[in-house]
């Protein structure tokens, strides 16, 4: 009928009262209890079981370790048996005892067992479902008591071991595999209903995480290790959902302060899968990249830049699997290669990169920025660099990717100083891709100098490019320029417009690009501007007009009106934030001009009118209808032998039949749709501002960027034109004209040049005849002549040298009205007395 509880409450008041007896009362229910099992009488097993648990958990005495060995062999025979009943008895008792805190530690006692048992429950295949879970239940209830009993205990077998954990941490994440249906809820779940009690994942769930947070630093490779084998063992990385959540629960779980342990063994197992599929790598990055967002602050650790050494070498590697086609360069062929999915996972790096750069402070994030500018190759400087063939393109891939991986750590990085942000041997290389052929390298070398130099969130304002009547819509977020602003303004501002400049010079660039440069102007002019730096952006913007008008550029036609555009939509911003009243005036007011002449470069004033005249004779001259899918010039001038009836649908389709307008609408526009130098310098030197050097054409001069670069010709980068300020007054500067370079000036240079080389070759040939064919006295004499001459010449030299300096006592006049130097001794010249001391 069960457990007579007047008998139990005698028993138990016995063994408290001698409690030197509760080995003997344990031994005599384990034999018990053991020949109940072996007669299958069930019910007195489980009154036995009920007996010892209330006499566990009633006497916590000294002598209780004996005890416990009685207890522990009854719980083991329980789980040896081949009923489940029985062995979820057993578990609950085990679970019980595990709750208790002993005071006296056990030199002896042994666990083994009940890890293999508990884990081999954990994997149980009973038919019946129902009962199949309760095992499973039981075995990680067993698995989490096992925990709780050892884990303090440092005199008790370690847990920590790789024997122990191997076999505990698979089997969690068996059951939690059984049911990933059910993400987790939160990083430390609170209190579940009833039904969720119910299930083996989410019971599996708060075991692995009590698990990992009694993990110390020690301990949390032990811990780690058996998850990577799981997921290697059942291909579980390339579903990326599990991995991704196992490695969600780990982060949540251990203290914040081991975080970079786990990430380093993450980094370790990617370098030990570097030959197998995409997809696993990528999914192993997409861990790290989950990882490194939970991830506290600097939780990285000492070896940040290790990190990103690592991830940027299988970036590399990826790109030479995707263009050799194999993981073995050596042995082609060995293994497919699936592009796609490389491209994936160069994707999914580049990803990871930012995520890791997003977790550090500001100082790590500016060094981390010098270590990849530093693994990208430089055309011409790069030792390794390949001229021609699919090398150069294996090159063009890893300059792409590592500036892709650059864009991702400057995005969202906001630094107080420019010259620590943005140093010379940071800067210096990174504008030298700007140069390049590539369209996408300049595109992305743009979008991380906007990036670095946009510190206050402006950037999503300037996406497009636009006419804004009122800019104080976009209520931007601007602040005084500071001193070290103004000292990188100083030290690259040049080479900043510079770029810009020659950013517009190219065929290649596309309506991308030119919202990127925009970009670019309005955030400096917003973040970087001084009075200086406003002037020169200004006369940088009547540089561009000029560079869309001038012919010898030969710019397709599109790129002529988006220049066209870019300055007129820059011109009227930086009217607007210089907030100068004249200059806003200027720019609200219609006003009647004239033609400049060709000196001034065919520049014009900022107007207005100049707006409006463009909206109504040349809308092409204006962003709106420049940076569209269907331009009004292809509207207004169709040309029928190049454009056929069909819709442009691309942009791409859009660009190329502007290239078959005829330009002759671009060629000599009239003053009414130009900006005028010279109006703009009269207003802004009214209301104070230094713009005599607006009178000087902007003109960007050759550098070692040029030979770099690597460009076709050097006639796109070096301009013809030399600059020549008067070294007057700088209130009066006078521009010297510019030599005139011409054909026949040219031609003229190249044919003199080869007369003078057939000259020197006559001449050498007529001196070789002679030694060869003269007579040996005249050769002898013409020699000795010369012999004299070079005598006569040392001599004269010696006698410079040798003779002494003239004296202060005065010269002697010669004969013919010739001076000569009288010597006359130290102790006989008259010094004036301040010489003397």
């Amino acid at each position: 009928d069960g457990l007579v509880k007047a008998n139990m409450e005698k028993l138990t008041f016995y063994a408290l009262s001698a409690p030197e007896k509760l080995d003997r009362i344990g031994a005599y229910l384990s034999e018990r209890l053991c020949r109940d099992v072996a007669r299958h009488r069930y019910g007195y097993v489980c009154i036995a079981m009920e007996a010892l648990d209330q006499l566990l958990m009633a006497c916590h005495c000294q002598s209780i370790n004996l005890f416990v060995e009685s207890f522990l062999k009854m719980v083991r025979k329980l789980l040896e048996a081949d009923k489940p009943n029985l062995q979820i008895l057993g578990t609950n008792s085990f679970v019980k005892f595990a709750n208790i805190e002993e005071d006296t530690p056990s030199y002896h006692r042994s666990y083994d067992f009940f890890v293999s048992r508990f884990s081999e429950m954990c994997h149980s295949n009973y038919e019946d479902p129902d009962i199949r879970t309760k095992i499973r239940m039981a075995g990680i209830k067993g698995l989490q008591g096992v925990v709780r009993k050892t884990v303090n205990d440092e005199l008790q077998a370690n847990i920590w071991d790789p024997q122990h954990m191997d076999k505990i941490v698979p089997s969690l994440l068996f059951n939690l595999q059984s049911g990933e249906g059910t993400e987790s809820r939160s990083p430390s779940p609170l209190q579940a209903s009833e039904k969720e009690k119910e299930s083996p994942a989410e019971l599996t769930e708060r075991c692995f995480r009590e698990l990992l947070g009694r993990a110390a630093y020690g301990n949390i490779k032990n811990a780690v290790t058996p998850v990577l084998m799981h997921l290697d063992n059942h291909s579980l990385w390339e579903g990326k959902t599990f991995a991704v959540r196992c490695f969600k629960i780990i982060m949540y779980s251990i203290q914040s302060q081991h975080s970079h342990l786990v990430i380093q063994q993450l980094l370790g197992h990617l370098d030990a899968n570097s030959k197998t599929s995409a997809t696993v790598r990528a999914g192993i990055v997409e861990v790290l990249l989950e990882a490194a967002a939970i991830a506290a602050s600097g939780s990285v650790g000492p070896t940040v830049l290790e990190v990103f050494n690592t991830l940027l070498r299988h970036l590399k590697l990826s790109v030479d699997y995707e263009l050799t086609g194999s993981y073995d360069c050596t042995a082609m062929g060995s293994k497919t290669i699936n592009k796609h999915e490389e491209r994936q996972l160069q994707e999914a790096v580049i990803r990871t990169i930012g995520s890791f750069a997003n977790t550090l402070p500001t100082y790590q994030r500016s060094e981390v920025m010098l270590f990849i500018m530093g693994k990208v190759p430089i055309p011409g400087l790069h030792p390794t660099l390949p001229p021609s063939g699919s090398g150069l393109e294996a090159y063009r891939m890893i300059q792409v990717m590592l500036l892709k991986s650059l864009r991702q750590v400057t995005c969202g990085f906001q630094s107080t100083n420019m010259l620590t942000a943005m140093p010379t041997s940071f800067l210096d290389p990174l504008l030298s891709f700007a140069l390049l052929e590539d369209a996408h390298i300049r595109l992305l070398v743009l979008e991380i100098l906007v990036s670095l130099i946009d510190r206050h969130s402006n950037l999503p304002k300037f996406s497009t490019i636009s006419i804004i009547s009122d800019i104080s819509v976009l209520k931007l977020k601007m602040e005084k320029c500071s001193r070290q602003d103004n000292l990188f303004m100083k030290k690259h501002a040049q080479q900043l417009y510079r770029h810009i400049y020659l950013s517009c010079k190219e065929h290649s660039s596309v309506q991308v690009h030119y919202e990127m440069l925009y970009s670019l102007l309005a955030l400096v002019s917003m973040e970087l501007a001084n009075e200086e730096v406003v002037v020169d952006l200004i006369r940088l913007s009547l540089a561009l007009q000029d560079l869309a008008l001038a012919s010898e550029e030969t710019l397709p036609v599109y790129n002529r009106c988006a220049v066209h555009a870019l300055a007129a939509a820059y011109l009227n911003l930086i009217c607007q934030l210089t907030s100068v009243p004249t200059f806003c005036q200027h720019i609200h007011e219609a006003s009647a001009t004239h033609r400049p002449d060709m000196a001034l470069g065919a520049t014009a004033c900022v107007s207005k009118a100049v707006l409006e005249m463009r909206q109504k004779e040349s809308p092409f001259l204006l962003p709106e209808d420049v940076f569209t899918e269907e331009p009004k010039l292809l509207k207004k001038n169709p040309n029928p032998k190049h454009i056929d009836g069909k819709s442009t649908e691309s942009r791409e389709r859009t660009i190329a039949l502007w290239r078959y307008r005829v330009p002759e609408i671009l060629e000599r526009p009239g003053v009414e749709l130009l900006f005028q130098q010279v109006k703009i310098t009269e207003v802004l030197g009214v209301s104070g501002y230094n713009a005599e050097r607006l009178a000087i054409p902007y003109t960007p001069q050759f550098t070692d960027e040029d030979r770099l670069s690597k460009r076709k010709s050097v006639g796109e980068t070096i301009s013809l034109q030399v600059e020549v300020e008067s070294r007057n007054s700088p209130e009066k500067e006078e521009r010297t004209p510019a030599e005139e370079i011409t054909f026949e000036a040219l031609k003229n240079a190249i044919v003199d040049s080869v007369g003078l080389e057939e000259q020197e070759r006559e001449r050498r040939r007529q001196v070789v005849e002679k030694f060869q064919k003269a007579p040996f006295e005249e050769i002898a004499a013409h020699c000795g002549a010369r012999a004299t001459m070079l005598q006569n010449k040392l001599s004269q030299i010696f006698e410079i040298t040798i003779r002494p300096p003239p004296s202060p006592s005065g010269t002697i006049t010669a004969g013919y009205g010739q001076t000569q130097s009288r010597s006359v001794p130290v102790y006989e010249m008259k010094f004036p007395d301040l010489c003397v001391y």
